[in-house]
């Protein structure tokens, strides 16, 4: 069986998440196409591009487990997409080691923070959001080895 061309998972991640807006009452999927673009940016391969369309798709709802599984995707977008979903009452340690035990999927949580932690993105926010969110990003980043500038400070395959 053929795998999904990256046009044919930014389709399915576009529908599985077009009800969804993000904390600033934005569609989700702009977030989705910057997390893409920023993989893209990056250097990212067309598996780390993919996984960034679904990066939150099994966290939020919009696809199963069973979806991801069956898919027509690489072994490594799979597991890049279940490295980068965070589990309910999951330790963020335990969340960011993972991340860096899976390859490729590093520069795509690199991407997403990115993304996350735009202060144009997050100027929209109420003050207290703002400042949960930042602390929040900044310890991630931590976590997972990240400079201020935005480079890992690790290797990431």
């Amino acid at each position: 069986m053929p795998y999904l061309t990256l046009t044919e998972v930014e389709s399915i991640a576009r529908a599985a998440h077009a009800a969804q807006r993000d904390k600033a009452g934005r569609p989700y999927t702009e977030h989705l196409q910057a997390v893409a673009d920023g993989v893209r940016a990056r250097g990212g391969t067309d598996e780390q591009i993919a996984a960034a369309w679904l990066h939150d798709a099994i966290e939020d709802h919009a696809l199963s487990r069973d979806w991801l599984a069956a898919a027509a995707l690489p072994g490594s977008v799979k597991e890049m997409v279940l490295a980068l979903t965070k589990r309910a009452g999951e330790p963020l340690a335990d969340y960011t080691r993972r991340i860096l035990t899976t390859p490729g999927a590093l520069l795509v949580k690199e991407a997403d923070l990115a993304h996350n932690a735009d202060p144009a993105r997050l100027a929209v926010l109420d003050e207290a959001t703002r400042y949960r969110l930042t602390d929040k990003y900044a310890t991630v980043r931590r976590l997972l080895g990240l400079t201020a500038t935005g480079n890992a400070t690790t290797a990431d395959g």
